[in-house]
Order: structure tokens, then C-alpha cells, then sequence
């Protein structure tokens, strides 16, 4: 008879230690293939939009050339901002 050869050695807790390895192995697979994409995909780039630095009077200048105030309206933000009221 040949003893020891029937559960080709997998008694005790390998087998366990053998699921939490596939487990582990499957878990860094997925991660990396997220990761690629992420890095590489085709939505790379689309973050969040960062707020802009301008400041208060450089925004309203902005939208005053773009028409979207008038005179009036510019020149009474402009002051209320500037603080002389």
C-alpha cells in the first residue's frame, strides 16, 4: 500500500493556507487590472475641476467683458467688493 499518497500530502491546514494564497493572488490581480485602467483608460484625466485662483474683482472683470453685467451692476460690485462704499 502506499500510505501518505492518497491526499498527495493536503492534510492539516494547507488547504487553508492554499485558499487564502488564491484569494490574496486574485485580490492583487484585480487590483493592478483597476489600477491600469485608471492610469490608462480612456477616463483618465477627468478629475474634479480645481477651483480657480482668481480673485473676486478678476471674475467680475471677466464677466463684465463677457457682457454679463451691465455698467451699473459692474461698477457697484466693483465698489462693494473693493469696500468703498
Amino acid at each position: 500500500m502506499m500510505y501518505g499518497w492518497y491526499n498527495q500530502g493536503m492534510n492539516g491546514g494547507w488547504w487553508a493556507i492554499m485558499m487564502i494564497g488564491m484569494v490574496g493572488f486574485w485580490a492583487v490581480f484585480v487590483f493592478g487590472i483597476v489600477a491600469l485602467l485608471r492610469h490608462y483608460g480612456p477616463w483618465r484625466g477627468e478629475t474634479h475641476p480645481q477651483p480657480s485662483s482668481s480673485s473676486a474683482i478678476e471674475i467680475l472683470k471677466q464677466r463684465f467683458a463677457r457682457g454679463e453685467l451691465t455698467e451699473e451692476e459692474y461698477t457697484r460690485l466693483r465698489t462693494l467688493l473693493e469696500g468703498d462704499s
